[in-house]
């Protein structure tokens, strides 16, 4: 063997060990699937998020930066019910990355094995955005994250197999340390069964069909449009027969419009988010997320006016 050719033989062996210990590239289109990603993948990962915590996941402001991001990207989780119809397509176009293209192993879709809620029988636009799949806002039902989690693991293993043991470790901390979590929460909210809620958008419909809560008084009159003052006074109208005391606002949402239906009618503004990092002390924390969720909600539904 020459010595041009021991070099070459080398560099080439260099070259591949370099990336058999390489981080693997994940990019989450939404926070509450990156910060999971980063639980399960730990520091044989390299997570990020194309949206914001206080972004509208409808309507993300979509910049060459992330095309960028998913070319290089190994593993892609996206929501899988029409939640980023409007704006993922032409990044994945623009990024032309085979490796995270729909249908292979590095394209996750997060919403498989879950019961979706809102399933339009007939899609019709005139009643507002409704998601042909229903209802993609299924984060806020925390056993729905144990499932994506499982998601995660698996097609973390079959990338990385060596690694496989890791992230299988990882997922079983997750999961008994959520299974653990929701229980805390199903016992906190318990004195609350049956108590109704409105919310801006249909938002926290999972949330309240997990936790015994009602949630089917929304401020915008149809999915996806803004509150007009005819609709808004018949809410108001329900809320004061029903004795309706809590507004849910997240912070890409008008808490002024809120404030307003709130102050009319004895009822408290609660700020909550469907996303890690939108609240203080959250970021990057899906559990911890959830947890100060509940306890604003709690404090909200315990308020007295």
């Amino acid at each position: 063997m020459t010595p041009t050719i021991r070099f070459l033989a080398a560099a080439f062996t260099l070259c591949a060990a370099s990336r058999a210990f390489a981080a693997l590239h994940v990019v989450a289109t939404t926070p509450e699937y990156g910060a999971i990603a980063t639980v399960i993948g730990g520091d044989k990962v390299v997570v990020a998020t194309l949206s914001k915590a206080t972004e509208d996941p409808h309507f993300v402001d979509a910049k060459p930066s992330h095309i960028v991001t998913l070319n290089r990207a190994d593993l892609l989780i996206e929501g899988g019910a029409d939640l980023e119809a409007g704006w993922l397509p032409p990044l994945l176009d623009g990024a032309r990355n085979p490796r995270v293209a729909v249908g292979t192993q590095g394209h996750i879709r997060a919403s498989e094995g879950i019961q979706l809620l809102d399933v339009p029988s007939v899609l019709d636009r005139s009643q507002g955005d409704v998601h042909a799949a229903g209802n993609p806002h299924f984060m806020m039902d925390p056993v729905n994250a144990g499932i994506v989690a499982g998601h995660i693991a698996k097609a973390l293993c079959a990338m990385d197999v060596p690694s496989c043991p890791a992230y299988t470790s990882n997922l079983q901390a997750f999961l008994a340390k959520l299974e653990g979590k929701i229980k805390d929460w199903e016992a906190a909210l318990a004195p609350f069964k049956g108590t109704p809620i409105v919310t801006y958008h249909p938002t926290w419909k999972y949330f309240a069909a997990r936790f015994g809560l009602v949630s089917d008084l929304y401020l915008e009159p149809k999915p996806g449009i803004p509150p007009s003052p005819p609709h808004l006074a018949d809410v108001m109208r329900k809320m004061n027969e029903g004795k309706i005391r809590v507004v849910l606002v997240e912070p890409f949402q008008s808490r002024k419009t809120a404030e307003a239906v709130a102050d009319r009618t004895a009822a408290t503004v609660v700020d909550v988010c469907q996303f890690p990092g939108g609240l203080p002390g959250t970021a990057n924390d899906y559990i911890a997320l959830m947890d100060a969720d509940v306890k604003a909600i709690i404090a909200g539904l315990s308020a007295k006016k």
